[in-house]
């Protein structure tokens, strides 16, 4: 009875009929608590790959490879749980890459942090320097 109640409180239907779920579902792939079959995982991003990305595109990518650390993490916590010898189980190369494109991403949004301060203070700057300029002209 209560998995039927669980089941209609993690998951629902959109408009095109798939199931979507949320919850603790989310913390696990496709469902399972470990994956039976190892499956192809893409590589890090690259930084040049990420400054060509706008503010917004960061920080969903930000969010999914976070919620991608989140699932690695709990099949780790799972595989322990279960006895699950490392040797058998592991996603280093995952989070490895998880890790690499988080860095990245925060290193691009420095970069552009820098570059707008340094940007500003450059305009503090000439804007200074214009000023008596005008203000000379407007003397004579």
């Amino acid at each position: 009875m209560f998995g039927a109640i669980t089941r209609q409180l993690s998951t629902r239907r959109t408009a095109q009929g798939r199931i979507l779920t949320r919850g603790f579902e989310e913390f696990f792939e496709k469902s399972q608590r470990i994956p039976t079959e190892k499956e192809p995982t893409g590589r890090a991003w690259s930084a040049s790959e990420l400054r060509q990305k706008s503010w917004e595109d960061l920080q969903r990518l930000w969010y999914i490879v976070l919620k991608e650390r989140n699932v690695l993490a709990s099949q780790k916590v799972e595989a322990r749980r279960l006895g699950i010898i490392p040797a058998f189980f592991t996603n280093k190369g995952r989070v490895l890459k998880c890790r690499q494109t988080m860095a990245r991403i925060k290193t691009v949004l420095n970069e552009r942090q820098t570059a707008w301060e340094t940007a500003q203070k450059n305009a503090s700057v000439q804007t200074r320097q214009q000023q008596p300029s005008q203000q000379q002209s407007s003397q004579e």
